[in-house]
This record gives C-alpha cells, structure tokens and sequence, in this order.
C-alpha cells in the first residue's frame, strides 16, 4: 500500500532529492568519496556550498548585498542569534503562534521586547493585521507559517523597519521580497532537505549595529567572513539541499511551485469546508498553504480516534494534529504530489459517507 506522508517536519522529500543524495552518500563521480566522508575543506565541498549558494540566489531572486549561511541548531537557535547580534534597546515581535512565543521568550534575555500584535485571543487562528509598529525599534520579527495553527501570511509586511523573519515552513513556496527583510532564517527539514542544517539570508550592512560583544558561534560575521566554513557545516544535508533546489528549478522556480502549491491546498480546503464531518480552525483569508488544519465538528467530535485509524489504514501518514492543539494536519509542503492530496481527500469523503449512511440507518 502506498504510504502518503503529511508529516509537518521532518518531512517528505521528492524522490529526487532521496534518490541523488543516496547516489551522492555512495561516493561522488568527481571525488570517488563518498560526502558523508569528504573534507569540508575539500574542492569538492566548497565547490556543492557554492552551487547551493547560487541557486538559492537564484531561485529566490536575492540582491546583491546579502550573504546566504548554512549553519546548525536549527531555528531555535536563530531565535537568541537574531536579537544577540540585531537588538540593542528594543524590538517588536509579532506573537501568531507556538513558535514565533519561543522567539519572544529568547529575545527578551537581550532587551527590551513589544509585542505589537497577537493572535492568541483566537488561539492563533490569523495573522494579527492591525498595528502600529514603534519608530524606534531595531527590528520587526515575524514568523510566516504558523505549522501548529495553519496560518500564513500572503504577502510580506510593509513597514518602515527593519524586519526579520522565520521562514521556516514556506521558504521557497511562495514569491517573497528579501529586499524588505534584514534577516530571513529556516529549519531545512520541511522545503528544503533533512533536519540538521539551517539557512540563513542575511543582509551583509545590517550587522554591527549592537554595542554587546558577540561570541564568535554566534556572530554571523564570523560565518559571513568564512563562508560557512567557520566550523565544520552539516555537509551532508547541505548537499540534500543542493538537490532539492536543483528539483526546483527543473520544475519552473518558486512561481510555479506557489501556483502548484495553493491547487493543493485549494482541493483540500474545498474538501473541508464541503464534508458534514470536518471544519477548518484558521481563518479563510489566513489559511495555511503549507499546513492544513481541520477538527471533527462538534456532532462528530467522538470519531476523531476512529477517523485517524481508518486514515492511516487507507495510507494515510501522520495527519494527526500537534499534540498542543489536537485535531488534524495535513501538511502539503513542496514536495508533495496533488495526488496524495486527492488521496486524503477520497478517504475523508469514503468515512463521511460510511458515518452519515450509518446514522441515517440508525
């Protein structure tokens, strides 16, 4: 039975990401090594950084003046980097979920912290829109895609700040405007590759600004300088990256992948909004292209169990909701194919049509 992976991270990944770095885990055609085992010094590696470099340049049309870093400890790292080398006095944080709460909680060992907007009064279910954002901050944070809420923002924020973002969950899924950001930053593991490496673009003169001192892991100057070579880098998931963003750009680039992505999410979300057994929890102008979150509605609340089970038995893999907030979520990141999402789609429609032909009897 075919497997249908709606996990929100790690993630599924085209065939042609696994299938080219398992090639490349065997030994590289110009090194007879394999990259598990080259030396990140070696011409070969800086040769795969470079490469990668230029495609995400490429593909996510980055100006010049801006400095793409591959580092570790994922996201959550980023969240005390950004406001140990970005916030001297004060930054505004805009709070629309789990994650972007984590990134509060980090910057204010730094200074001091406004959140200008929340969506926690509606247990995240938008993106807060109306809001004043202070003059004298040092930067604006944002988290684009809410994976545990199923929120999204559809354009970027037009303000007269700087701006820094966690992209983590949409990054190379919809067009993006990196002029207007200071700082973008990602977990690889849901667009790009496997967990264990993290992106970074950055904007070279927005750094030193801060009056601290920095140490030097957590300084992106020192990366910058180095070229992502500061220390040893996570060789192998870079390389996994490298080929995902190769997929990319065979399958036309972000624009086309954006037109790809919200098909997807409209073919699940009409299935939603149309099926007696199921009800969205985003707001339909915020709702998730990434992460699809839906609950039993209230007569059908006591079937949620009995639904997961005859999902997962139908091929469905991990549609249950984030342990925080229960229900469900389907993840459709870049990678998924439309035909698993029409796969879920027919198996919610089987189970409704089981449940109502069951009660109508009854």
């Amino acid at each position: 039975m075919k497997k249908h992976n709606f996990y929100a991270g790690p993630s599924i990944l085209s065939d042609y990401t696994i299938k080219n770095t398992a090639k490349g885990i065997l030994g590289l055609d110009n090194a007879e090594l394999s990259i598990m085992e080259i030396s990140h010094r070696s011409k070969e590696c800086t040769e795969m950084v470079e490469e990668t470099i230029s495609l995400f340049r490429e593909l996510l049309s980055i100006p010049k003046g801006y400095s793409v870093l591959f580092l570790g400890g994922g996201a959550s790292t980023q969240f005390c980097m950004v406001p140990y080398n970005y916030l001297n006095k004060k930054a505004a944080y805009i709070d629309s979920g789990s994650w972007s709460g984590k990134a509060i909680k980090e910057a204010r060992f730094f200074g001091e912290v406004e959140v200008v907007a929340s969506s926690e009064d509606r247990n995240y279910c938008y993106i807060p829109k109306k809001y004043d954002v202070p003059k004298d901050i040092d930067y604006l944070h944002i988290t684009t895609n809410n994976t545990i809420f199923g929120t999204q923002y559809k354009k970027d924020p037009d303000v007269k700040v700087p701006m820094a973002a966690d992209m983590s969950s949409d990054i190379f899924s919809r067009y993006v405007d990196i002029s207007k950001y200071d700082i973008i930053y990602g977990g690889a593991q849901k667009n790009l590759g496997p967990a264990g490496v993290t992106f970074v673009i950055i904007k070279d003169d927005s750094l030193g600004r801060v009056e601290r001192p920095i140490p030097s892991m957590l300084n992106y100057k020192t990366h910058i300088d180095k070229e992502s070579m500061y220390n040893t880098p996570p060789v192998v998931n870079i390389f996994a990256c490298l080929q995902t963003l190769k997929w990319y750009r065979r399958l036309g680039g972000v624009q086309a992948i954006q037109k790809y992505n919200e098909k997807k999410a409209g073919l699940l979300y009409d299935e939603i909004d149309r099926n007696r057994l199921f009800k969205g929890t985003a707001d339909k102008k915020d709702r998730s292209d990434m992460n699809i979150t839906f609950v039993m509605n209230e007569e059908f609340k006591e079937l949620q169990t009995e639904f997961l089970e005859f999902a997962s038995n139908r091929g469905m893999v991990g549609i249950k909701g984030h342990r925080s907030v229960g229900g469900f979520r389907a993840s459709t990141y870049n990678a998924m194919p439309i035909d698993s999402v029409m796969a879920l789609v027919e198996v919610m429609q089987e189970y409704e049509k089981g449940v109502l032909n069951n009660n109508l009897k009854k």
